[in-house]
């Protein structure tokens, strides 16, 4: 079986379970994806399907591409990414696959994205300083304060936190729980959030390890 499928991030809602449970949700449009590459041990070294998510227009994806993604039918892809899989035997060239095919409800799952950007930050937002006293006379409300010694060793240390870029970043959340599958529309509902902005690309994988 397919270990994941690519998906987007299309915003967060909430619902009430079968207990009447108010359960805040994230909405993702899993697939339709379509298997592009098939990998084998034999040719490969390693098993996966690689997967395409999101039409593209043929004149916007260079040559090389339009050539490998003929292969698997007439559209072209804007995301692909690669899942594990036990038997790839079992898959074709252009198969397409739903959440339905995939995962089910009640199932925990491990959902990496992109988190959002943030831009340059300073220290209380970056890493959550307390910033100094709120109180008159203060002059150091939201910097960060001393960074190093003056005699010894005279430098800063590498990895100290400072003022910089912040988010962009991959983040992986694990063991988020599926609490319901729309076949009909291809959304899959997950408990909590999801890292990324609402149309950023997620990728949905089981997990491999209790």
């Amino acid at each position: 079986m397919c270990k994941g499928l690519v998906g987007k991030k299309l915003g967060m809602m909430s619902m009430y379970g079968p207990n009447g449970n108010y359960i805040p949700v994230t909405v993702l449009q899993v697939g339709p994806c379509v298997i592009t590459q098939i990998k084998k041990m034999g040719t490969d070294g390693y098993q996966a399907l690689q997967l395409g998510f999101g039409e593209k227009k043929q004149k916007k994806t260079t040559r090389p591409l339009q050539g490998h993604f003929k292969k698997s039918g007439d559209l072209c892809y804007a995301t692909v990414r690669e899942m594990d899989v036990d038997d790839p035997d079992t898959y074709t060239l252009g198969q397409t696959l739903r959440p339905e095919d995939v995962f089910a409800v009640g199932e925990k799952v491990n959902i990496t994205g992109i988190t959002k950007g943030r831009g340059f930050s300073g220290v209380m937002k970056r890493h959550g300083f307390g910033g100094g006293r709120e109180t008159h006379g203060c002059k150091n409300h939201r910097v960060p304060g001393s960074i190093g010694c003056s005699a010894w060793p005279a430098k800063v240390f590498k990895g100290k936190r400072m003022p910089g870029h912040y988010g962009v970043e991959t983040k992986t959340i694990r063991n988020l729980e599926i609490v319901d599958i729309r076949p009909e529309e291809d959304l899959v509902l997950v408990k909590g959030p999801v890292p990324g902005s609402r149309s950023g690309i997620v990728t949905i994988s089981k997990i491999l390890f209790a």
